[in-house]
């Protein structure tokens, strides 16, 4: 385990990426509303008195979290607690951002919580461990689509059999099943036209990132997971870049809905995968 232990009862992780930009740049990225929903969910910071207080992240319908903003100090860092789920210690998180030689940025993550024994380190290890494939969609967006108005497509439906089997499923439909990264890729007739270069494809876990220039500038996010407690899902997130990219997000969402609807009906009984 990669918690650290302190004598006070506090434990932690950590997670460092770096990424391209200028402090100021990374911190439009991750600490405003427009800038966390280019590459991770949709976002809101609250403002009292104009200081900010809390952010918002939508994790899909009916799925949002709010966390009381704790600490402000752009563009170094900022700190917040989230909301807690299964009975868990209060979590707080601190984001901070260092400039490198060369253009770039190192961002520290810390996820931290006050207990006395163990028994919540595998909330403290889920939690970073769940930054890592959004952490790669950051690097391109402050690669490739840096300050540009973007816009967000999230589809996730529930399915009942193995991880392996759903990303079977997802890889072979839209064409990825196969290709390497660097190397184009668009998906087959029939399906709503997507194109672009391969960033990423791992099964361990099951994600792959697109870089897109059809319909236009974007990224895909896909992946297959199985959640603590045992409900499975596949989804789908679509980052669309310019001025255009809202039209096109609203255009291509009933298009997706449709095309996961009828490949990952949902269940008559919701199981655990195997």
């Amino acid at each position: 385990m990669s918690v650290k232990q302190e004598a006070n009862g506090r434990r932690s992780v950590q997670v460092e990426f770096e990424v391209p930009g200028t402090p100021e740049e990374v911190w439009q990225a991750i600490a405003t509303g427009p800038g966390i929903s280019s590459w991770f969910v949709p976002a809101e910071i609250e403002e009292r008195d104009g200081k900010p207080v809390a952010m918002k992240l939508q994790f899909g319908p009916g799925i949002e979290i709010r966390a009381a903003l704790t600490a402000w100090d752009p563009p170094r860092m900022f700190a917040g607690q989230g909301e807690v789920y299964g009975g868990s210690p209060p979590i707080a998180t601190e984001w901070r951002v260092e400039a490198r030689t060369g253009g770039m940025c190192l961002v520290r993550i810390v996820h931290s919580l006050f207990a006395s024994t163990d028994d919540w380190d595998n909330q403290l290890e889920g939690a970073k461990s769940g930054w890592a494939g959004f952490l790669e969609i950051l690097r391109l967006y402050l690669t490739h689509f840096r300050g540009q108005r973007s816009a967000i497509m999230q589809i996730a439906s529930p399915v009942a059999g193995p991880d392996a089997e759903t990303w079977e499923t997802l890889t072979t439909a839209l064409g990825v099943k196969g290709v390497s990264v660097g190397q184009r890729w668009t998906t087959p007739a029939g399906v709503s036209p997507l194109g672009g270069v391969v960033e990423l494809v791992t099964e361990d876990p099951y994600d792959a990132l697109l870089r897109l220039d059809k319909p236009g500038p974007g990224i895909v996010a896909l992946g297959a997971v199985t959640y603590p407690g045992g409900q499975s899902m596949v989804a789908m997130n679509l980052y669309l870049y310019g001025d255009r990219a809202a039209a096109a997000v609203a255009r291509e969402t009933p298009r997706w809905q449709a095309w996961f609807q009828e490949r990952f009906p949902m269940p008559t009984k919701l199981s655990k995968s195997e």
